[in-house]
């Protein structure tokens, strides 16, 4: 099997954890900060409006088409060319209210028309969102993320214990959490397309915490003696060519998809790069420090619990003197 990074590797990750905590969670504040302070660029998905397919038969770029439906009164629209340059097929997208709204294929036709004749170009096809469906899909589109959340901590608890389930389900938002802040600081538009990105990044990240969880309970059992941190340094160098294949080859396919897939699927793809190194970072360095914080927490409350038990009780002896007498503690 082909492997890029050496075997018995003896990366000293949980000698970091404070480090990479305290880095994740600075970004963390600052994508949320941008999150309520700037905001995401929400698409016509979210905030109501239409999308226009048009094809021409004649050369169009996407400046002429521009400067003319603005001149026609459109504003804040966009567009993306669809398939080859020498195809001369555009997808507009427009905002307006839902009076504006009903009427977008006439208005497109009687702008086209003053620079273009009726037979060189055709609408191909008008899908219109509503604002107030707009506002609902997302609110949807937010909620579909909780309960994915949601339902990993369920899965997680069960197939492990509860004190998996917080480090993965961190890491997953911490991976939502900061793709969102960097595409709201590269102004990308935010609709459906990402939130099924994120979505994909959820399922994916996790994937890849779960392979690094079950190896760290393989060394518990193996290795009982051994500490927590020594069992999650061995788990997580003996799965890190295993995690790094894989993240390369996905992300070969996600490059091949912002490169040839067009403007269409762009914006999950560009999500998609981001989610991905991202996930593999938090697997690493957001779901096995949490663990080992968690363990170490459980471990303490169990030696004060013990230290209690095992505390005497005050018996007299036979000469009437206390004596300390010693109750074992029944393992459960």
């Amino acid at each position: 099997m082909l492997e890029i990074i050496p075997k018995n590797t003896k990366f000293d990750f949980a000698g970091k954890i404070y480090f990479f905590l305290g880095l994740s969670t600075l970004l963390i504040l600052g994508s949320i900060t941008l999150l309520f302070v700037k905001g995401p660029n929400y698409g016509i998905d979210f905030t109501g409006g239409a999308e226009v397919q048009l094809q021409f038969k004649t050369p169009t770029n996407i400046g002429d088409l521009r400067g003319t439906l603005e001149s026609g009164g459109f504003k804040n629209l966009t567009i993306q060319q669809l398939g080859e340059s020498n195809a001369n097929e555009f997808l507009v997208k427009l905002r307006g209210d839902d009076e504006n709204l009903q009427k977008i294929s006439e208005k497109t036709e009687n702008i086209l028309t003053q620079k273009f004749q009726k037979q060189d170009f055709e609408i191909q096809r008008v899908d219109v969102v509503g604002p107030q469906a707009g506002s609902e899909l997302r609110k949807s589109g937010f909620l579909s993320m909780f309960y994915a959340l949601l339902c990993i901590l369920i899965y997680v608890a069960i197939r492990f214990d509860m004190r998996y389930s917080p480090g993965a389900v961190l890491a997953l938002f911490h991976d939502s959490m900061i793709t969102m802040g960097i595409l709201i600081l590269m102004e990308r538009e935010f609709n459906l397309q990402i939130i099924a990105a994120i979505l994909a990044i959820i399922g994916y990240s996790n994937n890849d915490t779960i392979i690094v969880f079950d190896r760290i309970r393989e060394s518990i059992q193996l290795y009982p003696n051994n500490s927590i941190e020594a069992n999650v340094n061995r788990s997580i160098n003996e799965t890190l060519s295993r995690t790094l294949l894989t993240s390369l080859t996905t992300l070969l396919v996600v490059i091949a998809l912002m490169v040839l897939g067009g403007g269409v699927i762009k914006d999950f793809a560009i999500t998609m790069f981001i989610g991905i190194l991202v996930g593999t970072y938090s697997s690493i360095f957001i779901a096995s420090p949490i663990l080992i914080l968690l363990t170490r927490l459980k471990e303490r409350r169990n030696k004060k619990q013990v230290n209690t038990n095992t505390q005497g009780t005050p018996e007299l002896s036979l000469d009437g003197k206390a004596t300390k007498r010693t109750v074992p503690v029944k393992s459960m």
